[in-house]
């Protein structure tokens, strides 16, 4: 009896031990007899796997379906984000970069405002004064006797011919009568006037993106060296296109503020809401589309542009109101209101814009400090002594801003607007002088200030010492085939001058000093290479030395570099610097 009462209690305590052990890992034992397979998945609370749980689902899959246990099963059922973390993450991250957009952007169109005007008050206050500088050197230059090779420096030629365009366009634009254009404007129905309005923001950005062209093509031919006198005539038909391009630029800018008058000036201020509206529009027409972080770029240039030009279209339409109604205070309290909602509703569309596209394209919000880098670039190497361009024309490459036609219009309403008479008046118009050169020379000293910080930021500082390419960029990207200006080293690789002056010649160095003014290249004329010369083929072998027997056959040199540049080509396609985009065809719509 005592042995059959110790067997049953050692069976028990075995019973109890594996009992344990299947609570400890019950999965082990789902496993083992199969039953896996018609298990549900074992719920994972914290990690561990919770046993009681299992039981119940299995109790609750063998008992018959009700819609009792559906609903209950409904309303307590759990899931974990943790499980997928990445995808929650970087769904948080694109919250927090729309949240930040308006920041970044607002500090780009800020910055690129201040640059745009600091190119438009260059027009009103050093313009002038460079001009009387280089009229006065002409002057008295048989005084001084003739030395050197140039009557004047290239920078005087083309500031000469800035003002001569500027006197040329005013004195045109007197023969057109801007009453006249109000009233014929404001006799068109509503409908009308909004297809004109879309029209000429169309034409605007088309003369925008042609005109640079216009005006690069005068100055370079007005400066570039010249073998004969008779060269020079060339000049005169380039100068009359740019005359030309500027009034027509000036009517087409002078037709839209008379729009903008009178959609304000309407009683019922439909025409205004549409033409807000028409921003809204803008929306749909980009968000949708693919963008790279170079066309966000162009973009981001256009709204700078837009913005200014419309800041000084509203000034504009403030100054004609302002005339009819004898410069009354009262009645710009009443223009303030359409002024404001004009304003918020430009800020409140690039914002959107650019919020939605940066969160399509997964473009980080970190990109509009390189941007803004990219324009305090620009700025930077053009104060340089060794600059090849002039500051107010690269903004104009850069955002497709030409500050000569708003300026002809804003001269022409303000000389129409404000009558001069008497010394008195006179004296205030010298002292408002005094007061936009002084802005102006603290805009451009607060400009270069922030623009170093940039760069520095930035990590460009290398880059200023930089030499600009001198040659035509496809002569450097597709060379021919039978260029024997190619030089082949003893190791088989061969390289290619982009700027081949004399064959072979050594690459330059590239830390060029920025106080140091370049000369006139003497070999601008050099006649083209016809045939390579024995010296030259001697130089520059165009073959490998021959190969042994014994080594396989591979392939030229020749044909390796060449598919090792269209290899190039293609990888660098997408992924170009910002600093080489350069005056867009339509300032930042067109997607490549």
């Amino acid at each position: 009896m005592a042995d059959v009462l110790g067997t049953e209690l050692s069976e028990e305590k075995e019973n109890e031990i594996e009992l344990k052990k299947r609570q400890k890992r019950p999965w082990e034992e789902f496993r083992r007899s199969g039953k896996i397979g018609i298990t549900p998945e074992l719920p994972e609370t914290l990690g561990f796997f919770d046993i009681s749980a299992v039981k119940r689902e299995q109790q609750e899959v063998s008992a018959d379906p009700s819609l009792t246990r559906f609903i209950c099963t409904e309303l307590t059922r759990g899931y974990f984000l943790e499980h997928n973390e990445a995808k929650y993450t970087e769904r948080r991250e694109r919250v927090y970069t729309c949240m930040r957009i308006p920041k970044e952007l607002e500090k780009l169109m800020i910055f690129g405002f201040f640059l745009c005007a600091d190119a438009f008050l260059y027009i009103f206050t050093l313009l002038p004064l460079r001009v009387l500088l280089a009229l006065l050197r002409l002057l008295t230059l048989p005084c001084c006797g003739f030395s050197g090779s140039r009557l004047l420096q290239p920078a005087q030629v083309c500031d000469m011919l800035k003002g001569l365009i500027l006197v040329l366009c005013f004195s045109m634009m007197h023969y057109v009568d801007y009453s006249m254009m109000y009233h014929l404007i404001r006799g068109q129905s509503v409908i009308k006037l909004y297809i004109i309005y879309n029209m000429l923001e169309v034409a605007d950005r088309l003369f925008s993106s042609f005109g640079q062209d216009i005006l690069d093509a005068l100055y370079w031919t007005a400066t570039e060296p010249k073998e004969r006198k008779r060269d020079n005539i060339g000049v005169i038909p380039h100068f009359f296109m740019a005359v030309f391009y500027v009034f027509l630029h000036s009517i087409l800018i002078m037709v839209q503020a008379s729009t903008l008058n009178v959609a304000f000036n309407s009683h019922n201020k439909s025409l205004l809401t549409i033409m807000m509206s028409n921003n809204f529009v803008e929306i749909k027409g980009s968000v949708f589309k693919k963008f790279e972080k170079n066309n966000l770029f162009q973009m981001s240039n256009s709204d700078i542009k837009e913005r200014f030009t419309s800041y000084v279209l509203l000034i504009i339409v403030c100054l004609r109101n302002m005339e009819q109604f004898s410069w009354n205070p009262d009645h710009l309290w009443m223009l303030f209101p359409d002024v404001f909602m004009v304003v918020m509703s430009e800020v409140a569309v690039d914002i959107i814009k650019h919020a939605f596209i940066t969160k399509f394209n997964d473009i980080t919000a970190d990109v509009y400090s390189e941007y803004r880098a990219s324009l305090a670039f620009d700025l930077v190497s053009s104060r340089q002594k060794n600059a090849y361009t002039d500051y107010s024309d690269s903004v104009a490459r850069r955002m497709g801003f030409i500050p000569l036609p708003l300026a002809v219009l804003l001269i022409r309403v303000v000389m129409s607007c404000v009558k001069v008479q008497g010394a008195l008046s006179y004296i205030c118009v010298f002292l408002f002088y005094l007061g936009m050169v002084t802005l102006k020379v603290l805009n451009s000293i607060v400009l270069l200030g922030k623009s170093c910080v940039y760069v520095k930021r930035a990590n460009m500082e290398d880059k200023l010492f930089e030499r600009p390419p001198t040659a035509p960029s496809f002569s450097a990207k597709s060379p021919s085939k039978s260029d024997p200006r190619r030089c082949t080293k003893s190791s088989g690789e061969s390289s290619v001058d982009q700027i081949p002056v004399t064959p072979c010649s050594p690459p330059t160095s590239s830390s060029s000093s920025v106080t140091t003014q370049p000369a006139p290249r003497p070999d601008l004329f050099l006649p083209p290479p016809t045939d390579a010369s024995p010296a030259t083929a001697d130089s520059c072998p165009l073959t490998s030395e021959p190969q042994s027997d014994d080594e396989p056959p591979t392939a030229s040199p020749l044909q390796e570099e060449e598919a090792d540049e269209a290899s190039d080509m293609n990888h660098r396609a997408p992924n170009k610097d910002l600093l080489e985009i350069d005056r867009f065809t339509i300032c930042g719509n067109r997607i490549d």
